[in-house]
């Protein structure tokens, strides 16, 4: 039996689309009232939908989905085994309209790749794909990409970590490396004997031909936020970006390593650390037992983070710096190389390099 209809609802007045972003359950899953079911998002607005009331979800569409108010995103049934029917039977197309309609970061993402709005269609919600196969449709033809049985992997820029980036990949002997994007160098230049293929506006067209992973060569030392942009650029055209841990890293078991992470030749990360998205531990750097690292975070070559440490979010940690046991060092942090911390280091501060901080105990 038929327990509830979960209808796209009316999130916006003037518009009668929304795009599914987010299934939070599983086909044929008991859920209660209240239940998180689905993210759906509109230009204007994102809104969640909750279960009515307790049944066994059966799923009527999928993540990506453009769907009308009103189309039957799932039902409730008594058991999973409840034939629903097909969504969509039956239902009139929407109306194209003259005005653009894109979802908020579909937009964002245009302005990134420098698509004219005005190139998009009108006659439906425009969504990150979309923008993805418009930006690709003005793209010249890259160099035929590396013939591999090993998944391939591009390279984001082409400067001194990058290259440290490239000698990782290469010494790991798990990817293919594609080629290198850089927003810099001239397309058809080499560094180690690895293609240029372009600009960031070669993106799409290398997401079409199927690369889906990408490493992030930008070191961002002066500034974080540019090594923070690339990731946010990459995961927006559809890449991951898996870790990549050097062969001559020695990582305890135990450690638990986010994707995105890179840590270098030398290295040790001990027993329960935590290392999350997208930090890097460099070069001869120590993270001891049950440290944490904040996503986007840098340890540099060298530094030595006693047992206990925690460290924030985009926070550098310079070379040489050493650390007492159970520092806590903020998110946004810049700690100066060979600093001495025996006390917290508040979020945002700047410690200059050499600085004894929190004086000597005892």
């Amino acid at each position: 039996m038929i327990l509830a209809e979960i209808l796209v609802p009316l999130l916006n007045a003037n518009e009668p689309e929304a795009r599914l972003v987010r299934i939070h359950v599983a086909e044929g899953q008991a859920v209660e009232e209240g239940t998180l079911l689905f993210t759906l998002e509109t230009t204007k607005a994102a809104a969640d939908v909750e279960a009515p009331r307790a049944g066994v979800i059966r799923l009527l569409g999928k993540e990506g989905d453009i769907l009308s108010v009103g189309d039957r995103l799932a039902v409730l049934a008594e058991n999973a085994s409840e034939p629903v029917g097909a969504n969509g039977e039956g239902t009139p197309a929407v109306a194209g309209s003259a005005e653009l309609r894109i979802t908020r970061p579909a937009r964002e993402l245009a302005s990134r790749l420098g698509v004219d709005l005005d190139r998009l269609p009108t006659d439906r919600l425009v969504t990150e794909q979309v923008v993805r196969e418009a930006a690709g449709t003005t793209l010249v033809a890259l160099a035929p990409l590396p013939r591999s049985e090993k998944p391939l992997i591009l390279i984001y820029g082409g400067g001194g970590h990058a290259k440290t980036i490239m000698d990782l990949v290469m010494q790991l002997q798990i990817y293919t490396i594609a080629g290198i994007v850089d927003d810099h160098l001239a397309a058809g230049t080499s560094v180690f004997g690895i293609p240029v293929l372009g600009t960031r506006a070669v993106l799409p067209a290398l997401y079409g031909q199927g690369v889906r992973l990408a490493a992030n060569g930008v070191g961002g030392i002066i500034d974080i936020n540019l090594r923070v942009g690339i990731f946010e650029l990459l995961e927006k055209m559809g890449f991951s970006s898996p870790s990549l841990v050097h062969p001559r890293a020695t990582l305890e078991p135990s450690a638990k390593v986010a994707a995105g992470v890179q840590v270098f030749a030398n290295a040790y990360v001990g027993s329960e650390a935590v290392l999350r998205p997208n930090c890097m531990v460099n070069t001869n750097a120590v993270v001891s037992h049950e440290c944490e690292v904040g996503s986007y975070s840098h340890i540099a070559p060298g530094a030595l983070l006693a047992g206990q440490v925690r460290v924030g979010e985009k926070t550098l940690v310079g070379m040489g710096v050493t650390t007492s046991i159970g520092v806590r060092i903020g998110s946004g942090a810049r700690v100066g190389n060979g600093a001495v911390l025996f006390a917290d280091v508040p979020d945002n501060a700047i410690i200059p390099a050499g600085k004894v901080w929190g004086g000597k105990p005892g």
